[in-house]
Protein backbone atom coordinates (compact mmCIF):
# COMPACT_ATOMS: atom_id res chain seq x y z
CA UNK A 1 0.00 0.00 0.00
CA UNK A 2 1.51 3.43 -1.23
CA UNK A 3 1.22 6.23 1.31
CA UNK A 4 0.05 9.31 -1.23
CA UNK A 5 -0.95 12.48 0.05
CA UNK A 6 -4.80 12.65 0.67
CA UNK A 7 -7.23 14.38 -1.43
CA UNK A 8 -7.02 18.43 -1.33
CA UNK A 9 -10.55 18.93 -3.03
CA UNK A 10 -12.94 16.41 -4.52
CA UNK A 11 -16.29 14.95 -3.70
CA UNK A 12 -16.65 14.55 0.19
CA UNK A 13 -15.85 10.36 -0.79
CA UNK A 14 -13.20 11.50 -2.41
CA UNK A 15 -11.35 13.55 0.32
CA UNK A 16 -12.36 10.94 3.21
CA UNK A 17 -11.75 7.46 1.61
CA UNK A 18 -8.60 9.49 0.39
CA UNK A 19 -7.48 10.20 3.97
CA UNK A 20 -8.07 7.34 5.33
CA UNK A 21 -5.99 5.55 3.04
CA UNK A 22 -3.22 7.91 3.79
CA UNK A 23 -3.96 7.24 7.58
CA UNK A 24 -3.61 3.60 6.91
CA UNK A 25 -0.44 3.34 4.81
CA UNK A 26 1.40 5.33 7.77
CA UNK A 27 0.59 3.03 9.48
CA UNK A 28 2.06 0.27 7.54
CA UNK A 29 4.92 2.66 7.12
CA UNK A 30 5.70 3.40 10.59
CA UNK A 31 6.09 -0.66 11.07
CA UNK A 32 8.09 -1.37 8.21
CA UNK A 33 11.15 -3.20 8.02
CA UNK A 34 10.76 -4.47 12.04
CA UNK A 35 11.04 -8.13 12.85
CA UNK A 36 9.05 -10.05 15.59
CA UNK A 37 10.82 -8.80 18.58
CA UNK A 38 11.00 -4.91 17.05
CA UNK A 39 7.01 -5.16 16.82
CA UNK A 40 6.88 -7.10 20.07
CA UNK A 41 8.87 -4.17 22.38
CA UNK A 42 7.32 -2.30 24.84
CA UNK A 43 9.17 1.35 24.87
CA UNK A 44 7.75 2.64 27.95
CA UNK A 45 5.18 2.20 30.70
CA UNK A 46 2.64 1.47 28.50
CA UNK A 47 1.90 -2.38 26.97
CA UNK A 48 1.43 -0.83 23.79
CA UNK A 49 3.49 -2.32 20.51
CA UNK A 50 3.65 -1.84 17.30
CA UNK A 51 2.68 -5.16 16.62
CA UNK A 52 -0.33 -4.39 19.25
CA UNK A 53 -1.38 -1.39 17.08
CA UNK A 54 -1.32 -2.95 13.91
CA UNK A 55 -3.35 -5.77 15.43
CA UNK A 56 -5.89 -3.52 17.36
CA UNK A 57 -6.21 -1.59 14.07
CA UNK A 58 -7.21 -4.75 11.68
CA UNK A 59 -9.86 -5.27 14.31
CA UNK A 60 -11.11 -1.89 14.45
CA UNK A 61 -11.47 -2.47 10.14
CA UNK A 62 -13.69 -5.63 10.75
CA UNK A 63 -15.90 -4.71 13.76
CA UNK A 64 -16.69 -1.28 12.46
CA UNK A 65 -17.58 -2.13 8.70
CA UNK A 66 -17.94 -6.34 8.83
CA UNK A 67 -20.28 -6.55 11.85
CA UNK A 68 -21.40 -2.74 12.31
CA UNK A 69 -22.23 -1.61 9.05
CA UNK A 70 -22.68 -4.80 7.28
CA UNK A 71 -24.46 -6.87 9.93
CA UNK A 72 -22.05 -9.71 9.23
CA UNK A 73 -19.91 -12.41 11.22
CA UNK A 74 -16.94 -11.69 12.19
CA UNK A 75 -14.20 -13.53 10.08
CA UNK A 76 -10.98 -15.16 11.94
CA UNK A 77 -9.25 -14.43 14.38
CA UNK A 78 -11.72 -12.58 15.56
CA UNK A 79 -14.93 -14.64 15.47
CA UNK A 80 -13.28 -17.69 17.58
CA UNK A 81 -10.99 -15.18 20.19
CA UNK A 82 -10.44 -16.03 23.81
CA UNK A 83 -12.54 -12.75 24.45
CA UNK A 84 -13.80 -13.35 27.91
CA UNK A 85 -10.24 -14.46 29.16
CA UNK A 86 -9.08 -11.19 27.28
CA UNK A 87 -10.64 -8.64 26.62
CA UNK A 88 -7.76 -6.78 25.23
CA UNK A 89 -6.83 -10.01 23.01
CA UNK A 90 -6.39 -8.12 19.58
CA UNK A 91 -3.45 -6.10 21.33
CA UNK A 92 -1.77 -9.04 23.12
CA UNK A 93 -2.08 -11.24 20.63
CA UNK A 94 -0.14 -10.02 18.10
CA UNK A 95 3.27 -10.48 19.87
CA UNK A 96 2.65 -14.47 18.90
CA UNK A 97 2.72 -13.38 15.15
CA UNK A 98 5.34 -13.50 12.67
CA UNK A 99 5.62 -9.69 11.33
CA UNK A 100 4.30 -10.77 7.47
CA UNK A 101 0.79 -12.10 9.06
CA UNK A 102 0.60 -8.85 11.46
CA UNK A 103 1.13 -6.19 7.89
CA UNK A 104 -0.64 -8.77 6.06
CA UNK A 105 -3.88 -9.12 8.19
CA UNK A 106 -4.28 -5.77 8.15
CA UNK A 107 -3.84 -5.51 4.42
CA UNK A 108 -6.66 -7.89 4.26
CA UNK A 109 -9.24 -5.97 6.67
CA UNK A 110 -8.12 -3.55 4.73
CA UNK A 111 -9.39 -4.44 1.42
CA UNK A 112 -12.75 -5.73 3.02
CA UNK A 113 -13.39 -2.37 3.84
CA UNK A 114 -12.59 -0.58 0.99
CA UNK A 115 -15.33 -3.07 -0.66
CA UNK A 116 -17.69 -1.67 1.72
CA UNK A 117 -16.56 1.72 1.27
CA UNK A 118 -17.43 1.29 -2.69
CA UNK A 119 -20.59 0.10 -2.86
CA UNK A 120 -22.25 1.79 0.02
CA UNK A 121 -23.79 4.99 0.03
CA UNK A 122 -22.17 7.56 2.97
CA UNK A 123 -26.24 8.28 4.78
CA UNK A 124 -26.82 4.41 5.05
CA UNK A 125 -26.83 3.06 8.82
CA UNK A 126 -25.21 0.31 10.03
CA UNK A 127 -27.11 -2.56 10.78
CA UNK A 128 -25.84 -3.13 14.00
CA UNK A 129 -25.64 -1.04 16.97
CA UNK A 130 -22.49 0.26 18.60
CA UNK A 131 -21.61 -0.85 22.26
CA UNK A 132 -23.94 2.29 23.35
CA UNK A 133 -26.69 1.62 21.02
CA UNK A 134 -26.10 4.34 18.56
CA UNK A 135 -26.51 3.36 15.34
CA UNK A 136 -24.11 5.12 13.07
CA UNK A 137 -24.24 5.64 9.50
CA UNK A 138 -21.34 4.82 7.27
CA UNK A 139 -20.15 8.52 7.02
CA UNK A 140 -19.51 8.78 10.81
CA UNK A 141 -17.96 5.26 10.53
CA UNK A 142 -15.36 6.48 8.00
CA UNK A 143 -14.53 9.75 10.37
CA UNK A 144 -14.01 7.62 13.05
CA UNK A 145 -11.81 5.16 11.15
CA UNK A 146 -9.69 8.16 10.09
CA UNK A 147 -9.59 9.33 14.02
CA UNK A 148 -8.78 5.95 15.56
CA UNK A 149 -5.99 5.37 13.06
CA UNK A 150 -4.43 8.82 12.65
CA UNK A 151 -4.62 8.42 16.97
CA UNK A 152 -2.82 5.16 16.96
CA UNK A 153 0.08 6.69 14.30
CA UNK A 154 0.34 9.16 17.14
CA UNK A 155 1.25 6.23 19.26
CA UNK A 156 3.44 4.28 16.68
CA UNK A 157 5.25 7.42 16.03
CA UNK A 158 6.61 7.46 19.55
CA UNK A 159 7.24 3.67 20.09
CA UNK A 160 9.11 3.08 17.11
CA UNK A 161 11.54 6.50 17.15
CA UNK A 162 12.17 4.72 20.98
CA UNK A 163 13.20 1.47 19.15
CA UNK A 164 15.13 2.78 16.53
CA UNK A 165 15.72 6.30 15.98
CA UNK A 166 13.44 6.44 12.93
CA UNK A 167 11.12 9.52 12.65
CA UNK A 168 8.71 10.42 9.54
CA UNK A 169 6.17 13.25 8.82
Amino acid sequence: MNRIDPASSGDERTILVSLLDYHRATMLDKTAGLDAAQLAARTTVSTLTLGGLLRHLTYVEDIWLVRRFRGEDMPEPWASAPWSDDPDWELTSAAGLSPETLRSDYVAAIERSRAVLSEADFDALAAVPDQHGAVWNLRGIIAHLIEETAQHNGHADIIREALDGTVSD
